[in-house]
């Protein structure tokens, strides 16, 4: 027997299944978002129990998402969220079958990444000089390959003089990453200016708070068009340790395990935006 309540209220426990799963904050505060987004559109068209949505009701979400302009990838991410929302209502008796189980994703044209020259991360560098804390963080991005939800969730107790942890979080194991000079002078110099704060986090806001996601992509957004780099975004900046690194004659193994990338064939993926048919043997990872 299937239970009946509004979704509204349902919503609350979904999330809270996403933080006893491990999911990360950032993955959480998106499908808040999605989904909040999703039981407005319901609660309009008249429906707010679970049972009462059909395939029809979610490809209207899924249309006008689309009428809004948000991109195919946009909308396309909005699915995951509400699909595996889905799943959860069906598991935790909510629903006895999934009206979004058959609902297509948008097609997304596969753009190539982006990478920065040497030219334009120096020119990016030098815009932030005066930002220790962005600096930091571009430093990080450059010499690391972090993800930008892995910055904002590195905690001081994981660095040291040699390597930084990034936490498990979600399908991603824990993982070691070395610190080259570069990257701990740019850390060591946001530390000492560091607001004094309790916050685990080692990016803060001048009050101390932890630095949200959205707050770093801001930040360096702005200073990507003041470096006349508007082009690009924080992803490139990851995506230019990876080609550097190979055509530098990284080994793949090194760069797959340190950017986290579960496959190695995902690694393989960048050789071709290097230029690179053999990829290298080389231990250590250099310094842009």
């Amino acid at each position: 027997m299937t239970v009946q309540e509004p979704l509204k209220s349902v919503l609350p426990k979904f999330m809270k299944s996403l933080e006893d799963k491990g999911r990360s904050p950032s993955t959480i505060l998106a499908y808040r978002a999605d989904l909040e987004q999703l039981v407005e559109f319901f609660v309009k068209r008249n429906k707010v129990l679970a049972e009462q949505i059909l395939q029809a009701d979610i490809e209207a979400f899924r249309d006008n998402l689309a009428n809004d302009k948000y991109t195919p990838k946009s909308v396309s991410r909005k699915l995951n969220a509400i699909k595996t929302f889905f799943r959860w209502l069906v598991t935790d008796n909510y629903l006895t079958s999934n009206p979004s189980e058959n609902v297509s994703h948008p097609k997304i044209d596969m753009a190539m990444p982006k990478f920065l020259s040497s030219l334009e991360y120096r020119a990016l560098r030098d815009v932030v000089r005066g930002d220790v804390r962005i600096s930091a963080i571009v430093e990080l991005f450059l010499q690391t390959g972090l993800r930008i939800s892995e910055v904002a969730n590195l905690k001081t107790a994981y660095v040291t003089e040699i390597d930084i942890t990034v936490e498990a979080y979600a399908t991603q194991p824990q993982r070691k990453i070395p610190l080259n000079q570069p990257a701990k002078e740019a850390l060591n110099h946001y530390l000492v200016e560091r607001p004094k704060t309790d916050a685990l986090y080692v990016f803060v806001s001048k009050n101390g708070k932890p630095l949200a996601v959205r707050n770093i992509r801001a930040a360096i957004d702005r200073y990507m068009q003041r470096a006349d780099i508007s082009q690009y975004s924080v992803n490139d900046l990851r995506t230019t340790f990876v080609v550097e690194n190979i055509k530098n004659g990284v080994d793949l193994i090194l760069i797959s395990q340190v950017s986290g990338h579960k496959r190695l064939s995902t690694t393989e993926r960048y050789l071709e935006l290097a230029g690179i048919k053999e990829p290298g043997k080389k231990q250590q990872l250099m310094e842009l």
